[in-house]
């Protein structure tokens, strides 16, 4: 096992290196550098661009444009194109905002997911199952952008209460139980709109995984036994369904920094995700490069953890 476990991340080390030299090379692709971003600034000299360029070695092969970011990286001396301020620094307040709206919507998906799939694959072709499959793909269908002011123009009008960024204007003065409750309150519709494709997809996939697993021989003999409906489903076959989930519980990491972009920029709300996409309009290379660097660490990191995570779901699997 612990062979295993180190053979995969030596293996993941150099594929991390491998993705980072072709970040680096294919952002440097795209038209445009970060001292034309408002070239119609009078102020913007020519000797100030070139002063520009030297600074953040825009001038220097590519090959010492990532010697030189990989330094300032592990360092902790790279510093942003648009604001000269530390970039690690930066990612991580980003990451504190986009954390607990990451968590939320996760735990609303797993939470809500498995027990309507499971009811609808043990109830198949009830009402219930009719009713929601339509739902879920009624969801899919229906763009999460366009939910999402749906809501927000709903709740606004019907409550009057702000749902945009993550706290209330003039709340700072306000006692901490009362400012407790309002960034509460202004989680509570993101989280909710970014599970709510979550919930609709993988509940259709749980049904799915159940019905294959409760027709297979062994739930008939647990039946004839005379096991309860409960320890069935529960103990035995959702058990054995499981296996699929591994993966995707492993890839839910990168979804820490491009999962909620869109709806971090429809509620305002200051995360890693609309960092990121705000870096790409300003071409700020060092936030565009780390933002990278740092799914893909997730990425591989959550992988890792899936192939570890499936000797301990089914104990059939050996790693060698």
């Amino acid at each position: 096992m612990h062979a295993f476990i180190i053979r995969n991340v030596f293996q993941r080390l150099i594929l991390l290196f491998i993705v980072s030299v072709l970040a680096h090379s294919v952002i440097h692709l795209a038209p445009g550098e970060p001292s034309e971003v408002d070239p119609s600034n009078p102020r913007m000299k020519p000797e100030d661009i070139a002063r520009i360029r030297a600074a953040f070695h825009l001038d220097d092969p590519l090959y010492l444009q990532y010697a030189y970011w990989m330094r300032d990286l592990f360092t902790g001396e790279l510093k942003s194109f648009k604001d000269s301020q530390p970039v690690l620094p930066k990612i991580w307040r980003r990451f504190l905002n986009s954390l607990p709206l990451f968590l939320c919507a996760t735990l609303l998906v797993w939470t809500f997911a498995f027990p309507a799939g499971i009811h609808a694959a043990v109830r198949r072709g009830s009402l219930y199952d009719r009713a929601s499959m339509f739902v879920a793909y009624a969801l899919i269908s229906i763009p999460g952008f366009f939910l999402s002011y749906i809501m927000i123009m709903w709740v606004v009008n019907t409550f009057g209460v702000p749902v945009i960024g993550m706290k209330t204007f003039g709340m700072e003065q306000a006692e901490p139980w009362y400012r407790i409750m309002d960034r509460l309150w202004h989680l509570v519709i993101p989280s909710l709109m970014s599970a709510v494709l979550g919930v609709a997809v993988l509940s259709r996939y749980v049904r799915s995984q159940m019905l294959e697993v409760i027709s297979q021989d062994y739930v008939r003999t647990a039946r004839a036994k005379g096991l309860d409906d409960d320890t069935v489903i529960y103990r035995h076959a959702l058990r054995n369904a499981l296996l699929p989930f591994v993966t995707m519980f492993g890839l839910l990491l990168p979804g820490l920094i491009g999962g909620s972009v869109i709806f971090e920029q429809i509620f305002a709300w200051p995360g890693l995700g609309r960092l990121g996409y705000e870096a790409i309009l300003a071409r700020d290379f060092p936030v565009i490069l780390t933002i990278n660097f740092i799914a893909a660490v997730l990425t591989l990191a959550g992988t890792l953890i899936s192939d570890i995570l499936y000797a301990v779901v089914d104990p059939r699997i050996r790693l060698q």
